[in-house]
């Protein structure tokens, strides 16, 4: 007689053993968990920074997954001299950010540095950040004033309604510089804006850029590894009040908040630099395994929208980056959709060999390491 229960097939689970930065907060969600199960994976991730990543050795695993191009790029070239090819993948984009609080984005804007974004109810989710004028205030440098570059302008000096109350110089904070491709790409758009909106073009010249600007990006401090969870925590704006985030991580903040409360968070809002640069993160496959799993993020229509629920843009069919799809998906979440301006600069970052060489003077990575 039959017991009444089916033996059915068991699908084989494909572990892939996997070291990632921040895009790692797409893998771990449980809906991509569920998704990625279905199609017969499941994905161990090893957390690091995207440089680490690329410093470090990946023996063992299928897939690497660093947060930027520089970090791809360096695994892309120490695999091809090694005669071991990887295959790279893009399944979806996020913009370098600025994530601040209201009050701190309109002394900005009634200082002249940022511009309010068309918003709802004239309480905009967005701003437009002057890149020039920011760094010309950590510089000493104000419409009309200037002293010395060594002492720059702090929050109370420039807060003329007193919203603020804050005596810290006004800089960005950033993750580890020697271990993170935001802050990297970060120390990428100072150098392109303090070099005149032009990349260095040989060592001496991003040398002596990379020490310039080096009180621009560590004055505060050695900063914490998690950027994203500073800012979105109760004590965030006491902490670092302007921090550099990728956009996923505030757009997944605020549909979150729109589905549990039914109303975003109105404190937080984003600054998007006038110089930007769109970072690509890339997935780096290593084995067989590995690009199965590539194939699959970037051509599965399930998960390319779960991303975008995730607040990532989505690649198009041609491999384009897209807004559109998160567009519509926010508009019907009642979320603002982010807009940048017409004439904002498109930044280009110093090459490979160089930008590494920048990173490693502003960060003192080598003694790090060698202290260690």
């Amino acid at each position: 007689m039959a017991s009444g229960n089916l033996l059915l097939p068991l699908r084989e689970v494909v572990t892939i053993e996997a070291k990632m930065a921040s895009k790692r907060d797409f893998f771990q969600d449980p809906v991509v968990e569920r998704l990625l199960m279905k199609h017969g994976f499941r994905v161990h991730i090893t957390n690091m920074g995207s440089r680490e990543i690329a410093k470090q050795d990946y023996e063992g695993y299928d897939v690497v997954f660093p947060s930027g191009q520089p970090a791809a790029d360096l695994i892309s070239r120490e695999r091809a001299r090694a005669n071991r090819p990887v295959l790279l993948y893009r399944p979806f984009v996020s913009p370098i950010v600025l994530a601040t609080y209201r009050d701190y984005a309109e002394v900005l804007t009634a200082e002249g540095v940022a511009k309010r974004l068309p918003g709802p109810a004239g309480r905009p989710m967005y701003y437009t950040l002057d890149m020039r004028k920011f760094i010309d205030l950590a510089r000493g440098k104000r419409a009309g004033e200037r002293r010395d570059p060594e002492n720059g302008y702090r929050w109370d000096e420039i807060d003329r309604d007193d919203r603020v109350r804050n005596g810290n110089k006004i800089l960005a904070q950033t993750s580890d510089i020697c271990e993170a491709n935001s802050a990297g790409t970060y120390l990428g758009l100072v150098a392109f804006v303090e070099h005149g909106d032009d990349a260095p073009d040989n060592e001496a010249e991003a040398e002596r850029l990379a020490r310039k600007i080096k009180p621009l990006l560590v004055e505060q401090g050695l900063p914490s590894s998690e950027r994203a969870e500073t800012y979105l925590s109760p004590d965030g704006q006491s902490i670092a009040p302007v921090t550099v985030i990728y956009e996923h991580q505030f757009l997944a903040h605020q549909i979150g908040q729109q589905a549990d409360k039914g109303a975003t968070d109105d404190e937080r809002v984003l600054l998007y630099p006038s110089t930007r640069f769109v970072t690509e993160p890339q997935l780096v496959a290593l084995t067989g395994d590995g690009a199965r799993l590539g194939e699959l993020v970037t051509r599965d229509p399930e998960l390319q929208r779960r991303a975008m629920e995730l607040g990532f843009r989505a690649r198009s069919a041609t491999g384009g980056a897209t807004g559109d799809e998160l567009a519509r998906f926010l508009t019907e979440r009642h979320i603002p959709v982010p807009t940048t301006s017409s004439d904002d600069t498109r930044a280009v970052l110093p090459s490979l060999p160089l930008l590494e060489k920048m990173i490693e003077i502003v960060g003192d990575c080598q003694d790090r390491t060698a202290r260690r």
